[in-house]
């Protein structure tokens, strides 16, 4: 049996990101990633929009707000160190309900406690913005400084330089035991490994690995899909930068908006609509029975109980499945859009949206619990992928301060 001072189950960005702060921290330090599949960038990482976001919706002093803006300037920064596309575009939050307008000055207020550089435009300095869009009360946020980066040459360049300062990264390998005592862990092969600290960064499997050390039994992920459809290039329609609806603040959920590659493809969406499975991509593959259940029986709970006004947002997204309801909404931000402007598109991805159970709430900030000699970060959500490296930096120190 093999040990590493550090042992971490998970190869999307948040695993990669505490590999990488370890290392830097010492640099003699063995650290060992586990990742179940055959490569990186299947699931949550690699399916990201791409979106570094700068600190607005995150609520003062939580820990979304606390790590997000440094997440972002560090990612950036890294991007520009390593010649990785990025793409200063620039951002628009948009009222496109009654009541809206009301939350511009929270988030307005919001960002620039949490650093953002952000400022109230009215319709004119909108219209010199993003031409195509409009608000229904007159004004709306400008985040000039939110940029898109690429997120799979993100993650290659991440592993490439792990791989060159000596940490190990195995695919294939699926932890199935654990044993909190002896600080052992068992893979799907077999394998006995030892640990001097584990991190749990297993995403949209990181409730099912902490119930391995008896971790986190109040909280569950619910799978969260995400569709997008791509504007067709011959609608013209054009988009300078990212355009978002003032969201709902009860809800850890942005509403349908406009999604601009840094190759310059523009997709609209995502949905949020329950998956029942974690990796229910498609039709009814990635389903288990067992999974399916109790992903139904929470929902219902969630719908009667309507806490966090969950039973209207269901309501709502259920709607969007269809896609003349999909453009309904989408059309609010950008009047010109029409249904045969959109075509169908493979993008899709799951948030694992972490859920407590007990007080049957959606948990809105990230949360990492400790056991022992492990940590579990059990709702790495968005903004995950933007706060990354500063998340990573502010679990390593936890775990040095005890």
């Amino acid at each position: 049996m093999k040990t590493y001072d550090f042992v971490i189950i998970g190869a999307g960005i948040t695993g990669l990101s505490l590999a990488r702060q370890l290392i830097r921290k010492d640099s003699q330090s063995s650290i060992l990633v586990l990742e179940k599949e055959p490569r990186f960038g299947l699931h949550g990482s690699g399916r990201n929009s791409g979106v570094l976001h700068s600190g607005v919706y995150y609520e003062e002093n939580s820990l979304k707000a606390r790590v997000c803006g440094a997440g972002a300037k560090e990612l950036a920064c890294y991007c520009d160190e390593n010649n990785l596309p990025i793409a200063r575009m620039g951002k628009v939050i948009v009222p496109v309900r009654e009541g809206d307008d009301a939350q511009i000055d929270i988030l307005h207020q919001r960002a620039t406690h949490n650093g953002a550089n952000v400022a109230i435009v009215d319709s004119q300095q909108l219209r010199e913005i993003e031409p195509e869009v409009v608000s229904l009360s007159g004004r709306a946020l400008h985040s000039p400084d939110t940029a898109v980066i690429d997120p799979l040459a993100v993650l290659t360049q991440l592993v490439h330089d792990l791989l060159k300062k000596g940490v190990e990264i195995q695919f294939d390998c699926a932890v199935t035991v654990a044993d909190l005592e002896s600080s052992t862990i068992i893979d799907n092969r077999g394998n006995r490994v030892g640990y001097g600290h584990l991190f749990n960064a297993a995403g949209q499997c990181s409730d099912h690995i902490a119930r391995l050390f008896g971790v986190g039994n109040k909280y569950m992920l619910l799978p969260i899909k995400g569709i997008y459809f791509s504007l067709d290039k011959k609608s013209g329609i054009q988009l300078n930068g990212l355009v978002y609806p003032v969201p709902d603040l009860a809800v850890p959920f942005l509403g349908v908006h406009s999604v601009k590659t840094i190759q310059g493809s523009i997709y609209l969406g995502p949905t949020a609509i329950p998956a029942f499975g974690s990796e229910n991509y498609k039709g009814m593959t990635g389903i288990k029975i067992d999974d399916a259940i109790r992903i139904t029986f929470q929902l219902i709970q969630l719908y009667l109980r309507n806490n966090q006004g969950f039973r209207k947002f269901t309501n709502e997204e259920a709607g969007r499945f269809l896609k003349r309801r999909f453009v309904k909404a989408a059309g609010l931000l950008i009047p010109k859009l029409k249904v045969e402007h959109l075509q169908p598109s493979e993008k899709v991805g799951i948030r694992a949206q972490l859920l407590n159970k007990e007080s049957h709430e959606l948990v809105m900030d990230f949360l990492v619990e400790q056991k022992g000699n492990t940590s579990h970060i059990l709702n790495a959500v968005s903004p995950a992928f933007t706060s990354s490296f500063a998340f990573a930096r502010h679990v390593v120190q936890k775990l040095t301060e005890g």
